[in-house]
């Protein structure tokens, strides 16, 4: 059986993920201008893989092939941009600020479900 902790972990993760990746874009958004800085990001999908139980197999052996990418979590990486500029910085405002929305309209959307799931641990806590 499931505890509490286990029903909403999930969900837990995947919000401190997508704050982290909120703030790295904010990041690149504020430092548009700043000659040869370089924008970074992470890949949520990579990352959660690393909170979900059915994730990456692991391995109980010396000869076993590790499956993962070798990043630490929360690991960023350099995104290489579409036009490079004369500058050297690698943010692309447009691409940036689209990122960014995705990401906050995810976020807004966890929380939905997360407080979706809190209600639903309420109400059969409740025996309604």
């Amino acid at each position: 059986m499931d505890t509490i902790k286990d029903q909403i972990s999930f969900y837990s993760s995947a919000l401190q993920l997508r704050g982290k990746r909120n703030n790295i874009l904010a990041s690149n958004i504020a430092n548009a201008a700043t000659p040869n800085y370089k924008a970074r990001d992470i890949s949520f999908e990579d990352e959660i893989k690393k909170f979900d139980k059915n994730g990456p197999i692991l391995t109980t052996h010396s000869n076993h092939i590790v499956q993962n990418s070798g990043k630490s979590i929360h690991e960023t990486s350099y995104r290489e941009p579409l036009i490079p500029s004369l500058d050297g910085n690698t943010v692309e405002l447009a691409v940036e600020q689209m990122q960014f929305a995705e990401n906050s309209m995810r976020y807004t959307t966890t929380v939905n479900f997360l407080n979706g799931k809190i209600n639903k641990i309420i109400s059969a806590i409740r025996g309604e």
